[in-house]
């Protein structure tokens, strides 16, 4: 067995989806190398299960539980419990390089070259290019780098409450010492068109090794017609529509079947789905959730059921509906 893997992480039955979909996508690129998931309490068992018929370890990691030295500083800083689980990862010293993915990227390429690299080699975030975006990086797992890092987040915190914070602060010198560190943008592209340079974006699509779901709208809270076999795309993601189908694609032809509806969230739901089939009350149900989630996460559909004209029907098939008793009664 090699000792490299692709690393990622997962702290509910839903962003498992996006675990899932992630291990199909590098075993679909023909990676040579490990597939390692941890995992939080949070993920049901059911869905552990899944994670272990495509990944090589699913390691559980429980911050707040541990009673070791470096866990136990923590407790005085409660906020960064979701940060520092993500640092678990260098705690993988079985082997000598990993890679890390963010559950919600999707490889659409063979990567296997990142192994080559030094710690810590990321690309450069699209927001702010002098730090990097810790949703792709290489690193060597070392305890007394995990160490030094949860001593740094007790006493320094991260400077946007995240891993990407804290991890630009401890690597502050990844901007301007190595440039071998810098990786091609190519390995990390945003999809969201706000965080994209969207003319270079349609020019270099198909040079695209990674992508990456950053922000609130990930691709399994976009709402899935099962009949026509089609995800909703938000016009913010329009000139990421095809890789879209893709990560839903994949999602089809490997996951979607070992889904079932004891599982939580969005999981759940989506195991109720049936491709190309009359709409059931299970689709009605998770038609209804996944408006609620595009609603709350401000991605409405505006040229579709959220449109004016389909609101103003409702509203009026809903005030045509109100009884009148007791109205101009004493």
């Amino acid at each position: 067995m090699s000792n490299y893997a692709w690393v990622t992480l997962t702290t509910n039955d839903t962003y498992s989806l996006g675990a899932l979909v992630l291990a199909h996508s590098l075993k679909r690129a023909g990676t040579a190398y490990q597939l390692v998931v941890l995992i939080t309490p949070g993920v049901s068992e059911c869905m552990r299960q899944r994670l272990k018929e495509v990944y090589d370890i699913v390691q559980e990691v429980n911050v707040m539980d541990s009673q070791d030295a470096a866990n136990l500083a923590l407790l005085a800083r409660p906020e960064l419990g979701v940060t520092f689980t993500k640092l678990h990862c260098w705690r993988l010293v079985q082997f000598e390089k990993c890679v890390f993915l963010d559950s919600d990227a999707l490889v659409l390429k063979n990567c296997d070259e990142l192994f080559e690299r030094e710690e810590l080699s990321a690309a450069p975030d699209v927001s702010w290019p002098d730090c990097f975006n810790s949703g792709v990086f290489v690193y060597r797992p070392s305890l007394e780098t995990f160490d030094k890092l949860t001593k740094f987040a007790v006493e320094y915190g991260s400077f946007d409450g995240g891993d990407q914070g804290l991890l630009n602060q401890y690597f502050a010198d990844w901007a301007y010492v190595d440039i071998h560190k810098h990786l091609p943008f190519v390995y990390n592209v945003t999809a969201y068109a706000s965080y994209c340079y969207l003319p270079a974006f349609k020019h270099f699509k198909d040079k695209i090794k990674i992508l990456h779901f950053a922000g609130k709208m990930k691709p399994w809270l976009m709402h899935y017609n099962a009949q026509n076999k089609a995800p909703s795309v938000p016009s913010q993601y329009t000139h990421a529509a095809d890789l879209i189908q893709l990560w839903w694609n994949i999602f089809f032809d490997n996951v979607h079947q070992r889904l079932n509806r004891s599982m939580a969230g969005l999981a759940g739901a989506l195991s109720q789905l049936r491709l190309g089939e009359q709409r059931t009350d299970e689709q009605e149900a998770y038609d209804l959730l996944m408006r609620r989630q595009a609603w709350e996460a401000g991605q409405m559909d505006y040229t579709g059921l959220d449109s004016f004209d389909n609101i103003w029907k409702k509203i009026q098939e809903t005030l045509q509906s109100k009884p009148e008793d007791g109205i101009g009664t004493s």
